[in-house]
């Protein structure tokens, strides 16, 4: 039977204003169910400012603040799903569940109902967090993976966070001698290099070689006087996966398919490669009869990376809620 329960934050550490990564420790004499890496868990908080469902004339859905009496929000329960960004090991030794959780922004400038609350707490005072004794889910290696030679992880955003999981898990381990023999390539990107979320442990993991393991990390917005690490490339993930198999960009197909007029090519950042790698030795790790591409994060991008995989003959496999 699935039970609600009340943990504590106990750990934030923003990466930009948006981005976040939390920390869970459990109810009082409780312990969280054992996982895999992949997995989620459904998390709620009690305050959260509500909106209702709306039919605008044109037959459009949408979400508005849902007012009382007076015109002010309506507030209670609202309960969301994460992916788990901490590994099952460190789970078992250290206790807390981790995510990795950006500030949701409606197009209408409205932050969404249960990030909003959870940027608001405070791991010392408001860090009360129910969460659901259920871990689930099937974005698993076992269920997605199993049988590849190469597995290519594209994480989108926060969609990094079961990625994160799984590396993590890999490399611990391995240091007990426990290897598949899989070749594991990630490509991630987010918005800055602050926001890269676990790049300084990606980049251990990699240096390491415990597992044979390669990490594309990419920024898709860079400033000017924002010095890049060689370690760091630039564009969107779907992009640089395109770029590496030598096809056109989202943006340029779209233009192509008159889907957009040439002035949208003018803001695309351009794919660059870490100085690490080469597209070449990327390829490399892509034969199509032996690779899959794990995919999650950002809806749009999901479907342009399920695509790509479509256009080069690699199964592709996506995180769907």
């Amino acid at each position: 039977m699935v039970e609600k329960k009340i943990g504590t934050a106990v750990y934030r550490r923003d990466l930009s204003p948006v981005l976040a990564i939390f920390r869970l420790v459990p109810e009082a004499g409780d312990s969280f169910p054992d996982y895999k890496a992949g997995q989620y868990i459904a998390l709620r908080r009690e305050n959260c400012r509500l909106t209702k469902k709306v039919t605008r004339l044109d037959g459009q859905i949408e979400f508005t603040p849902d007012l009382d009496e007076n015109g002010m929000p309506r507030r209670g329960p609202v309960t969301h799903s994460y992916s788990i960004s901490s590994a099952p090991y460190e789970t078992r030794e250290h206790g807390y569940l981790e995510f990795y959780v950006i500030l949701q922004m409606y197009e209408t400038g409205v932050p969404g109902r249960l990030t909003e609350s959870l940027f608001q707490l405070d791991p010392l005072e408001d860090n009360a967090i129910v969460y659901y004794s259920r871990i689930a889910g099937e974005f698993t290696l076992e269920k997605r993976a199993a049988g590849f030679r190469n597995v290519v992880m594209v994480g989108t955003g926060t969609g990094l966070a079961p990625f994160a999981s799984m590396i993590k898990q890999l490399h611990h381990e391995a240091t007990s001698g426990k290897t598949d023999g899989v070749r594991y390539t990630l490509f991630t990107a987010n918005r800055g290099i602050p926001e890269l979320g676990y790049h300084n442990e990606l980049l251990t993991v990699e240096r390491e070689q415990r597992i044979d393991f390669v990490y594309v990390p990419s920024i898709s917005r860079p400033i000017a006087h924002e010095s890049l690490q060689g370690h760091v490339g630039c564009g969107r993930a779907n992009n640089m996966l395109r770029s590496v198999l030598d096809l056109p960009l989202k943006e340029e197909e779209d233009v192509q398919a008159a889907y957009g007029t040439a002035e949208l090519l003018e803001s695309v950042v351009q794919p660059t490669l870490p100085t690490h790698v080469t597209k070449r030795q990327l390829r490399d790790r892509m034969n199509p009869a032996e690779t899959v591409i794990l995919n999650c994060g950002n809806p749009d991008l999901m479907n342009d990376i399920k695509h790509v995989a479509s256009m080069v003959g690699i199964r592709c496999e996506q995180e769907e809620w």
